[in-house]
C-alpha cells in the first residue's frame, strides 16, 4: 500500500521489473548481504538471529488482507504470512519456531538495531530507504490502483487530464502518496493523513475525491471496507516491488535471497499469488 519517503526514489528505481503478479523478477537494487555467511543450513544462521532457535518476523497492526487474514499473522493464511512461512521452512525452522513481532510501518526503515529477522509488511524497495536498512530480493512486483466513490466523477472521467484536476489524499511516508505526486501531478495538492484508516474515513467523508494504494489493497477496500466505493483501475508498473526488510547490513538476508530464489523456481510464490491475489491480476489498467 505504501511506501516511500520522497518522489525522487521512485524516479530512481529501474522500470524494468515485472509487471504485478511475476514469480520471476528480482531486485536488483537489493542488498545480498553479507559474504561471512557461507552456509544457509539453520545450524550456521544461528549466530544471525534476533532470538537463536527462533525467527523472528514483523509486521504492523492491524494487518490487512490479502496479505494477512483474521488480523493473524501467525496463522499462515494472506500472502505474506503464507511467504514467510514458506520462507522459515526453507532455513530449516517449523511452524513453532516462527515468532511474530509488531513493527509499525514507518518504524520500520528508520536507521538503527532490530527487534527481529526480517519484516514484512508491503514495504516498497527504494534506494533512499536502502541507506538505512537492507532489503531481500522481491517477493512481490507492485502497481498502485486508484479506489474513489461510484458516484463520484472520478469513476467515469479519468483520462490523465482528469486526473489533475481531484483532490487525493494518502498516508505519509508511503509509495502511493508519492506515486500521486510524482506521476499523476495534480493540481492540488494531495491530503496528507497518519494512517490508512484515516485516509479511508477521508474517502467516506467525502474529504478527498480519491486514494492511491497497491492493487490488492484497493480491491479489498473497494469489495470488503467501503461500501460505495469502485476500483477504477490500476496504473502501469513504475518498477516498485516489495522487499523483506532488514537492519542494515544483515547477513542473514543472503540466506534468504536463496529461499526467495528457490520458492520462485519451485513455483511456490507463483502458487500461493494464485491462491491470495489472482482476482488483482486482470484489473484494468488507466495511464496517470
Amino acid at each position: 500500500m505504501r511506501r516511500i519517503l520522497s518522489a525522487i526514489a521512485i524516479a530512481a528505481m529501474t522500470a524494468g521489473v515485472a509487471a504485478c503478479g511475476s514469480s520471476s523478477s528480482t531486485s536488483s537494487g537489493s542488498a545480498s548481504g553479507s559474504a561471512a555467511t557461507t552456509s544457509c543450513s539453520n545450524s550456521a544462521i544461528q549466530q544471525d538471529l534476533y532470538q537463536k532457535g527462533q525467527l523472528t518476523v514483523a509486521t504492523d497492526k492491524p494487518a490487512y488482507p490479502p496479505w494477512f487474514e483474521n488480523n493473524d499473522p501467525a496463522n499462515g493464511k494472506g500472502y505474506e504470512s503464507a511467504v514467510a512461512y514458506a520462507i522459515a521452512k526453507q532455513l530449516g525452522f517449523t511452524t513453532s519456531q516462527v515468532t511474530w513481532a509488531y513493527e509499525p510501518f514507518n518504524a520500520s526503515y528508520a536507521p538503527g538495531p532490530k527487534k527481529f529477522d526480517f519484516d514484512v509488511n508491503e514495504i516498497s524497495y527504494t534506494p533512499q530507504r536502502a541507506t538505512a536498512v537492507t532489503f531481500s530480493d522481491s517477493y512481490y512486483d507492485v502497481q498502485q490502483a486508484l479506489v474513489a466513490l461510484k458516484n463520484g466523477p472520478i469513476a467515469t472521467k479519468h483520462s490523465p487530464a482528469d486526473l489533475k484536476t481531484y483532490v487525493y489524499g494518502d498516508q505519509v511516508g508511503t509509495t502511493s502518496l508519492a506515486f500521486i505526486t510524482s506521476q499523476i501531478q495534480p493540481t492540488a495538492q494531495p491530503k496528507v493523513f497518519q494512517t490508512l484508516n484515516d485516509v479511508k474515513s477521508a474517502l467516506q467523508t467525502h474529504q478527498i475525491a480519491a486514494l492511491v494504494t497497491d492493487t490488492p489493497t484497493a480491491q479489498y477496500i473497494s469489495s470488503s471496507e467501503i461500501p460505495g466505493t469502485v476500483m477504477v483501475g490500476q496504473f502501469p508498473s513504475t518498477g516498485e516491488h516489495y522487499g523483506l526488510l532488514f537492519a542494515k547490513g544483515d547477513p542473514l538476508v543472503t540466506c534468504v535471497n536463496k529461499a526467495i530464489a528457490t520458492l520462485k523456481s519451485n513455483g511456490t510464490l507463483q502458487r500461493l499469488q494464485k491462491q491470495y491475489l489472482q482476482i488483482y491480476l486482470a484489473v484494468p489498467t488507466i495511464q496517470p
